[in-house]
């Protein structure tokens, strides 16, 4: 639970625009400092370590990150399925299918929806499309 609100905290700052500064700061001065090691083995050493094993670390922190948010979005996926009449609260349990099964209820559901299409020029509800797309 630790490592969940730890990698939150770090992917937040990490996708900061402070940090992106930060990054761009460090690298000026690496390069800026070439001329004074003579653009040697070592200098390029150090920002190849660097850069490497910071991405090494930040492989992990997006995966967590990204686990996070799915299983939010699956949750809420869930419950709008739930409340839903009309829905197949089968597809509740997806997560426990194999890949064969999930692409065969994929193909069923494609079956379904051949033929169907959708017009541009009415709203879903049948009423005339609002001009302005950032009124609800």
């Amino acid at each position: 639970m630790k490592f969940a609100k730890v990698s939150q905290k770090l992917a937040l700052w990490a996708g900061s625009p402070t940090t992106f500064l930060i990054a761009i700061i460090l690298i000026a001065v690496w390069g800026l400092t070439g001329p004074i090691f003579h653009y040697n083995d070592t200098w390029q050493l150090i920002i190849n370590t660097s850069t490497t094993i910071i991405t090494f670390l930040m492989v992990f922190l997006i995966q967590n990150t990204q686990n996070r948010d799915t299983d939010i979005l699956h949750l809420k996926i869930d419950e709008l399925l739930r409340v839903t009449k009309e829905a197949q609260n089968a597809m509740l349990g997806l997560e426990s299918l194999d890949l064969k099964q999930l692409e065969e209820l994929r193909k069923q559901y494609r079956k379904i929806g051949e033929g169907e299409t959708i017009s541009m020029d009415v709203a879903p509800s049948g009423d005339k499309p609002k001009s302005n797309l950032d009124q609800c």
